[in-house]
């Protein structure tokens, strides 16, 4: 299922952290079961290496999702290439290196895959995150049919963003529940929807939001039904861990 609204030219289910319940996030492999279960569009977070390599990882640390400890920021990227980030998720991904942007750059756009690109700024690097990550990242998808979408909680990483390459499309995400403001908040950042919590959304804030002209995606939603009854509502996108249940395949056949 897919919604024909001229500011959202995605697709509507996306993967979460690539398949990050089934294999390790922000990897990869992540990214390559998910495809395999039929999503075409992924969302991962990327920050930066202490020499300034935008690399995959959620969390400032490396302690819950790799063998190592501390902060990825503090250490340069061939010192993470030496970091096991698979094997805490099972011995199948034992070995599986950190990622890069620009290797999910290449691997994505060879499979037809769009992204969502969540700016994850490491505590006190949100300005350089944004700017670097987007510029980046408009590097790297110069030539393909569609630019990722750059989202982030950080508004100073969304503005460092635009200011680094404004042509990229830009969503703002919200943790927790809806500001009063959100719309001058969207609109001071020159973003063109807003990413919000599914435990947060009801339809009157989804017609809400709509009625504004943003677009808006819906994280993180785990069951079909729930996933259905959202883009009934009008909702652009979901977000999903459940690559098993709510996959595009699953919601296609059965909405």
């Amino acid at each position: 299922m897919t919604h024909n609204h001229p500011a959202w030219p995605y697709p509507a289910i996306i993967a979460h952290r690539g398949a990050g319940l089934h294999a390790p996030e922000n990897t990869l492999a992540s990214m390559r079961l998910g495809v395999q279960h039929g999503f075409t569009m992924v969302e991962y977070d990327v920050k930066l290496s202490a020499d300034e390599v935008p690399i995959l990882l959620h969390d400032d640390t490396m302690d819950r999702t790799s063998n190592s400890t501390g902060r990825a920021s503090s250490l340069s990227f061939r010192e993470l290439s030496n970091v096991d980030f698979g094997a805490w998720h099972g011995a199948a991904y034992a070995g599986e290196p950190i990622a890069t942007l620009y290797a999910i750059a290449c691997f994505t756009q060879a499979n037809g895959v769009h992204s969502n690109i969540e700016i994850k700024p490491s505590t006190g690097q949100e300005a350089r995150t944004g700017e670097l990550v987007a510029a980046r990242a408009a590097a790297l998808w110069q030539h393909a049919n569609l630019p990722p979408l750059l989202s982030s909680f950080s508004e100073i990483a969304l503005d460092a963003a635009r200011a680094a390459s404004p042509q990229l499309p830009r969503a703002l995400l919200i943790e927790g529940p809806i500001p009063r403001d959100w719309h001058n908040r969207m609109r001071a950042l020159g973003c063109q929807g807003i990413n919000i919590d599914d435990r947060e959304t009801s339809r009157e804030l989804v017609e809400e939001i709509l009625a504004r002209g943003c677009t808006l995606a819906v994280w993180t939603v785990n069951t079909p039904q729930r996933a259905r009854e959202l883009l009934q509502w009008g909702c652009h996108a979901i977000f999903t861990d459940d690559i098993t249940r709510t996959n595009p395949s699953v919601i296609g056949s059965t909405s």
